[in-house]
């Protein structure tokens, strides 16, 4: 039996999939294949306006369909957040993120792939921008060594929660500031 946040999530996803069929068949021309984009030192994230090279852990950007270039998050945790936490629901034609094996966590450039591909580490002992990340990686061997190393579980991509991509903390809510 699903879980009511799994039965959400599964919606959600049927409700982008439908957009995504339906802006297609209004005669427009159908958009080529997204190619992932590189940071440049002004590349802000588009949720806190975070200059992205400024900050450690994994990156993520986003293709909304009708849009060429994409939207990026300075966390994987914001991505997952605007994917299954949505504002508005839009279709999405492509989302990367960093492979952590191979880009440097503390300046991670380049190594990006597909993230409906990849596997994630939720509750390791890195942080990324916005303090803890769900580490990104294309492969489940380099997950499972970056586990044995900082600690974690291992998740597939449409195992993430909602609960999992939460916003609420940050400086909004640090009591130190």
């Amino acid at each position: 039996m699903c879980s009511p946040s799994s039965l959400r999530r599964r919606r959600l996803m049927l409700a982008m999939a439908g957009a995504t069929v339906l802006v297609a068949a209004c005669g427009k021309k159908p958009e080529g294949a997204a190619q992932s984009q590189e940071i440049e030192s002004a590349t802000a994230c588009v949720l806190d306006g975070m200059l992205l090279a400024d900050y450690p852990g994994p990156k993520a950007q986003i293709f909304y369909a009708g849009e060429a270039r994409p939207q990026w998050f300075c966390d994987t945790v914001e991505m997952f957040h605007a994917l299954l936490r949505p504002e508005q629901v839009r279709p999405v034609r492509a989302v990367f993120v960093q492979d952590m094996a191979r880009a440097d966590w503390e300046r991670p450039r380049g190594h990006w792939f597909d993230a409906t591909t990849g596997v994630y580490v939720a509750g390791s002992g890195r942080h990324g921008s916005m303090g803890p990340t769900l580490a990104s990686f294309r492969a489940e061997s380099d997950a499972s060594a970056f586990i044995a190393r900082h600690g974690g579980r291992l998740l597939r991509y449409a195992e993430v929660t909602p609960e999992l991509a939460d916003l609420s903390g940050g400086a909004m809510h640090d009591s130190r500031m």
